[in-house]
Order: structure tokens, then C-alpha cells, then sequence
């Protein structure tokens, strides 16, 4: 028997395939954010973005927004420093249901 036998493939926990040719957000480490249309993926969770736009940060305070944008067109996002994918229509804030619990007690 062959050791390659052995080996499991490689496959990606995440399912991309749904959200080929919409558009996606993305949050990479150190807090830059991106969304575009997804052209395409690999088991590593690299992805192919198109039309392209990064939401720029606050270089005070990198976890506020200042509500600027600028156009990158075509990028390649590498996997391994993607921290969230989403979609970009349909996500919004929820109250946090444990943050009343805390202030009740």
C-alpha cells in the first residue's frame, strides 16, 4: 500500500460554490475589509474577487470604518489571512442577547 493512499484529500470546510459570480465580504487580518464578486475559490480558501471595493479604516482607531472607500478592480485574497467570509447583501447587526443578561444580574 502507498503512504499517498493514506492520505486524506484535502478539502475546504467552507462551500464557496453558491456564491460564485455574487458579490462577498471579506475580512482579512489586521482589520482591512473588501468586498467584490466572487470569480473563484481553492481548497486553501483562496479567492479570485472582482470589481473590487476596500473599506478604509480609521489609522487612530483599526476597528472603526471612516466611511471611504476605494476601487482595486481584480485581486487574488490569499487564504491562510482571510478571517470571515459573508455574503454582502442580507448580514446585519444583531442586538447581543447576552449583553442584558450581564446588566440584569
Amino acid at each position: 500500500m502507498n503512504k499517498d493512499d493514506n492520505r486524506k484529500k484535502k478539502e475546504s470546510v467552507v462551500e464557496l460554490s453558491r456564491f460564485i459570480d455574487q458579490r462577498i465580504r471579506v475580512k482579512f487580518q489586521g482589520g482591512r475589509e473588501a468586498c467584490g464578486v466572487l470569480k473563484g475559490y481553492d481548497t486553501l480558501l483562496n479567492l479570485v474577487l472582482d470589481d473590487v471595493t476596500e473599506f478604509l479604516r480609521d489609522p487612530d482607531d483599526p476597528f472603526r470604518l471612516t466611511g471611504e472607500t476605494r476601487q482595486l478592480g481584480l485581486i487574488v485574497c490569499r487564504g491562510p489571512c482571510i478571517t470571515i467570509v459573508g455574503p454582502a447583501d442580507g448580514v446585519e447587526e444583531i442586538e447581543n442577547p447576552f449583553a442584558q443578561a450581564e446588566n440584569e444580574e
